[in-house]
């Protein structure tokens, strides 16, 4: 017997099996009326309601519908309308410019725009059929007591188009599918241990790769799903402690953002009971060991990417390692982590990191030489440096675009900036390449202080540094800053930070 894999199953096991649970509490600071606490039965019905207006629309299965939101449970109730009866959701970075998210709409043919009403102004005239703001609209997304057409499901159609976040060229809209999403659902929150215990809180942008994938692997259990519509370490600990939440995800700028926050809570909400998975990039070893020491909570951290749904590993503290000190827990779990079930993965001659799973993409939307590329003899390749260490781990050296080549001498960004972290004056930390006439390129670092150090002398860094490491890994100038650009995923801007350096050259690092 084969039974398609589609993410509808997710939402009518929620319905089914923990109806009357509590399955969403929306945001109740927003500029829509918030939908304030939804049971997974009217989670459900919600659905139901929209995907029939998408009937009456006239909306094929195939058709696109783009969302530009923050978080909110009406985007929760987009992902299953669209989607579980076959149509395809694009979720669209809502940080992104005006003419950035025109070609993302225009580029994935959607005929349908939905738009939080904060956005409503800077996002008016952008030519699609039809342009719908949440929480305004509502009446025309829904058909009071409305039963969908059914859908032939069929487990290889694409579910969602998520765009990557273009750090270096313009954004490709990737192809996932029902088959993917649901086993990228399953196999995480198998590794996460997801149960019907736990409750979550949306500090991850469901934009971002359907927030992980994680709401399907949320309903399929029956968790309550808090949504948070902007990201604040202070408020992210008050939900914690008024919600019971035992489980969030997010980049490690949200980690940081709740551990600065901390510092003013007499006693920090979840000790012992939260687990966080971090992705985006690989944190600092002591920014993990103090999510053990200073909250009390269990850091795990995934590796991933848009293309692959995104689950390639996973990170998390073992019983093996229950005898280490919490720095040593914190230097393994900087690794990326073990494959995933169902995830085979080996490094090229030229050190990047290959992949094959359940979880890739069926291809990149309207390009087929790029996905011709990407999967070419059957794997995907990241773009990203890594090893695999002898306990089967992978570690990312870096990204490739971002490997610093040094007087022939390959330097870890990632290292160097794990190294500056240590410094009690830096908050934060971005190291790139900088031209060089004698070395082709050398290291430089641009460093955020932490609160009382704004005078920290670069020269105090530098000594810091070659306590630590190889002189030639070490920078040779410190810049002071303000803050660093990030992508909405938390993910440094390095091509944004290497551009005046590089300007009037062909490329952004040397070769």
């Amino acid at each position: 017997m084969h039974v398609p894999l589609t993410v509808h199953d997710h939402l009518a096991r929620a319905s089914q099996v923990y109806g009357r649970r509590t399955g969403v509490v929306d945001e109740p600071d927003q500029p829509a009326p918030s939908l304030g606490t939804l049971t997974y039965d009217e989670l459900a019905e919600r659905a139901r309601q929209q995907a029939a207006a998408w009937d009456r629309l006239g909306l094929e299965r195939g058709d696109r519908v783009a969302i530009v939101s923050h978080n909110s449970a009406r985007m929760l109730v987009a992902l299953w309308s669209v989607s579980a009866w076959g149509r395809v959701l694009v979720p669209i970075n809502f940080r992104l410019g005006r003419e950035e998210i025109r070609y993302i709409v225009e580029h994935s043919g959607a005929r349908v725009l939905l738009v939080d009403p904060e956005l409503e102004d800077d996002l008016a005239g952008i030519e699609v059929e039809h342009t719908f703001v949440l929480g305004r609209d509502d009446e025309q997304l829904t058909v009071a007591g409305g039963s969908p057409a059914p859908w032939d499901r069929d487990e290889t159609a694409t579910a969602t188009i998520n765009y990557t976040s273009g750090t270096t060229a313009k954004p490709k809209g990737v192809q996932l599918t029902h088959r993917s999403l649901w086993l990228n659902a399953a196999t995480l929150g198998w590794h996460a241990g997801v149960s019907d215990r736990d409750v979550y809180l949306h500090t991850l942008p469901l934009f971002h790769v359907n927030g992980w994938g994680m709401p399907f692997a949320l309903a399929a259990m029956g968790v309550p799903q808090v949504v948070l519509r902007k990201v604040d370490g202070d408020e992210i600990l008050r939900r914690v402690r008024d919600h019971g939440v035992t489980l969030l995800c997010g980049a490690p700028a949200v980690v940081a953002m709740v551990l600065d926050a901390a510092r003013d809570w007499d006693e920090v909400p979840g000790r012992d009971r939260v687990r966080i998975l971090v992705a985006g990039a690989p944190p600092p070893s002591t920014t993990i060991e103090r999510v053990e020491t200073e909250l009390g909570w269990e850091f795990m951290q995934l590796y991933g990417l848009t293309e692959t749904s995104p689950l390639l590993t996973f990170n998390r503290t073992r019983e093996e390692w229950d005898a280490l000190s919490a720095r040593d827990r914190a230097a393994k779990l900087m690794r990326a982590g073990a494959p995933a079930l169902g995830v085979q993965l080996r490094i090229d001659d030229d050190g990047q990191v290959l992949a094959r799973g359940n979880h890739a993409l069926a291809g990149y939307w309207e390009q087929p030489d790029a996905s011709a590329t990407a999967l070419e003899g059957g794997w995907f390749r990241t773009g990203d440096g890594g090893v695999l260490d002898d306990e089967g781990h992978l570690t990312i050296v870096d990204r490739k675009k971002d490997v610093i080549i040094t007087g022939g001498e390959n330097v870890s960004s990632i290292e160097v900036e794990d190294a500056l972290h240590r410094h009690p004056a830096v908050a934060e930390v971005a190291v790139i390449g900088v031209p060089d006439p004698r070395w082709g390129e050398t290291v430089k670092a641009l460093v955020v202080p932490a609160a009382g150090h704004e005078d920290v002398a670069g020269s105090e860094l530098i000594t810091h540094c070659r306590e630590m490491l190889a002189h030639y890994k070490c920078p040779t100038s410190i810049e002071l800053r303000t803050e660093l650009p990030r992508t909405a995923t938390g993910k440094l801007q390095k091509f944004r930070l290497r551009e005046p350096y590089w300007e009037g050259r062909d490329r952004l690092v040397a070769g």
